[in-house]
């Protein structure tokens, strides 16, 4: 689904410096990840620091050994990654969708860190006409070349929404007609069960914690995918293209 309000996608780069990093977030850019050494001081580092809660942007503290290994130049204490696509915000997109006269189908992925699970997924709901997928700031893969090949590009074409305050979010879908249904095992309910014809965000979780409690407790709608193998679990990203599907089936598209 493309929307002519898309903002063009950036490039994936390098940036190192404190200087150029505080640059960059001034600029605009997306920031993918952001590494700073642990224990740096002095006047740049403390402006950095300060730039970083005026604009709500979260870094790791590392060893130098760590930033050392991403590049050999004079990093300063501070190397970033610029993200390879601009991130929108969910609360623009539901409303456009509604507009449109389309019954939005909105996919969110609960902590999903593996890289290849998230370009495969992406790739998947681009394919079903998913309105966007929606990922934790926190917790979640990056969105790098990695995920951008798996996706086949898909990455490129399809609205990633990425929030700070994800319970926030969910909610807000909830509020906004959204019907919430959760791929969990922790439930007697298949994928069949629910009406997707409604509009709906189906939320997938991790492979090794799944979807986080306090989601499941507000879900309208928990499903399973039947399983008669003695494999217990299909892999994220199949799991979330079955269940894509079954709403596809639903909705007669």
């Amino acid at each position: 689904m493309t929307f002519n309000s898309r903002p063009q996608r950036e490039s994936n780069q390098m940036v190192f410096g404190i200087r150029a990093i505080m640059e960059a977030i001034t600029s605009g850019k997306e920031i993918e990840a952001l590494y700073i050494q642990r224990g740096a001081g002095g006047g740049l580092s403390h402006e950095l620091k300060a730039l970083l809660t005026e604009y709500n942007i979260t870094a790791q503290q590392v060893p130098v050994e760590k930033l050392n290994r991403l590049t050999a130049k004079n990093h300063q204490g501070a190397v970033a990654f610029i993200s390879p696509i601009v991130y929108q915000k969910i609360e623009n997109i539901i409303p456009e969708v509604f507009e449109k006269g389309e019954v939005p189908l909105i996919l969110v992925l609960d902590s999903i860190t593996d890289v290849r699970n998230m370009g495969a997924i992406a790739r998947t709901a681009e394919c079903a006409g998913v309105h966007a997928i929606v990922i934790p700031a926190k917790g979640s893969a990056q969105i790098n070349p990695d995920a951008i090949k798996t996706s086949a590009g898909a990455l490129y074409k399809i609205p990633v929404c990425r929030h700070d305050n994800f319970m926030q979010t969910i909610r807000f879908l909830q509020e906004s007609g959204l019907q919430l249904v959760c791929c969990t095992e922790k439930t007697q309910d298949d994928i069949y069960k629910p009406d997707y014809t409604a509009p709906t965000a189906v939320i997938m979780g991790s492979e090794e914690d799944g979807i986080r409690n306090e989601i499941i407790r507000i879900a309208d709608h928990l499903a399973k995918i039947p399983m008669f193998g003695e494999i217990e679990s299909l892999n994220v990203s199949v799991s979330t293209g079955v269940i894509l599907y079954e709403a596809i089936r639903q909705r007669g598209l």
